[in-house]
């Protein structure tokens, strides 16, 4: 809700207020660029992270993939062995490398240390290549825990300047809405203002109209002296001024209808509440009280009885320009009138304008 001042916004508070939403949206911006730059270090934080994972993951793959050649090595390697040991067969080269030994014994047992030594020399490279490859993972867990603990402090930090440019932007819109309610004051006393002075000015101008009417009305209708001993004294004749039409109950009832329509937007030969432009409303008002007037400013002018500024009364009209031909409104009394203005406006009561004012219509 806002609370209206008792006193008109100054430029000064205006000027302050600008000032102190100019800073904080250049603090906004600052923030934001921040934040920009902390986003795109997360990502390259993330991409190691991928990358890292994905090397983590091939490790492993490698691992167990030496394990399984291994494993499937050991395992032919001792039934090969067993086989040549057990067969007499003299195609094999390794059995075949003791045929003319006579000590069976000992070519048993040379052939098995031969057997044993292939697997035990494959299992030893199983564990250097393991061993290798475990501390390569050790390396790669602690390259990854780094990486992590530096994307979570990035991603920290890219959340709090979000929180910090949120709450600026929360001041920036009470800020904004203050500026806003502050040009809403000085606008509102200006126009009180310019209505005062425009009623004054129409007060002033109606004031005038009437003591001139009654100044001519005195003069024309002296002369005409006492009349004595069957003469009579000289003089010019009475006259009489014709008084305007008094003010007919529609002129109210027009003034109503045109008022419900304020709000309206103008439109160039609007005749209907889609929109107005200022002789369709004045034409719209009166047809809703059942008189016709024509769609033109000068020919209601010319349609009308012309009365003087003294005597003007709601409902009657007010026209300007050579004849009327450039704009009509509608008096409302109090010194205001409403109108249709032009393009971008909408149907408003403001003050009587006086300049350029052709004259005053009623209708009859």
């Amino acid at each position: 809700m806002v609370v209206a001042s008792s006193s008109p916004a100054s430029a000064d508070q205006i000027s302050d207020a600008q000032a102190q939403a100019a800073a904080i949206s250049a603090k906004i911006n600052a923030t934001e660029a921040q934040i920009a730059g902390l986003a795109g270090q997360v990502n390259q934080a993330d991409y190691k992270l991928s990358q890292l994972q994905g090397q983590i993951a091939a490790n492993q793959a490698q691992v167990a993939k030496d394990r399984s050649e291994v494993a499937k090595d050991q395992s032919q390697l001792r039934t090969q062995a067993i086989s040549d040991y057990t067969n007499s067969g003299t195609s094999n080269t390794a059995t075949q490398l003791f045929t003319s030994n006579v000590n069976t014994s000992g070519i048993r047992s040379e052939y098995s240390s031969i057997a044993t030594g292939n697997v035990t020399s494959t299992i030893d490279h199983l564990h250097t290549a393991q061993a290798q490859l475990a501390a390569s993972q050790a390396t790669l867990e602690s390259q990854k825990s780094q990486a992590q603990a530096t994307r979570d402090s990035l991603a920290s930090a890219q959340s709090q300047a979000n929180a910090l440019a949120n709450q600026d932007k929360a001041t920036l819109a009470s800020v904004d809405t203050n500026i806003q309610n502050l040009v809403a004051q000085r606008r509102a006393a200006q126009a009180a203002a310019a209505q005062a002075a425009a009623q004054a000015a129409f007060n002033q101008k109606v004031a005038a109209s009437k003591a001139a009417q009654t100044q001519q009305a005195t003069t024309t209708s002296s002369g005409g002296g006492s009349q004595s001993g069957g003469g009579s004294s000289g003089g010019g004749p009475t006259v009489t001024v014709a008084a305007p039409p008094p003010p007919s109950g529609v002129g109210g009832a027009a003034v109503a209808a045109a008022e419900r329509e304020i709000g309206v937007p103008y439109v160039w030969g609007g005749t209907t509440p889609a929109g107005f432009d200022c002789s369709g409303l004045v034409m719209w008002a009166y047809a809703q009280v059942g008189v016709s007037l024509p769609h033109y400013s000068g020919a209601q002018y010319e349609d009308t009885t012309h009365i003087p500024l003294a005597d003007i009364a709601p409902g009657d009209l007010l026209f300007y320009g050579p004849g009327g031909s450039e704009h009509v409104a509608m008096y409302v009394g109090g010194g205001s009138m409403i109108e249709a203005p032009y393009t971008g406006a909408r149907v408003w009561i403001t003050g009587v304008r006086t300049d350029g004012l052709a004259g005053v219509g009623r209708v009859a």
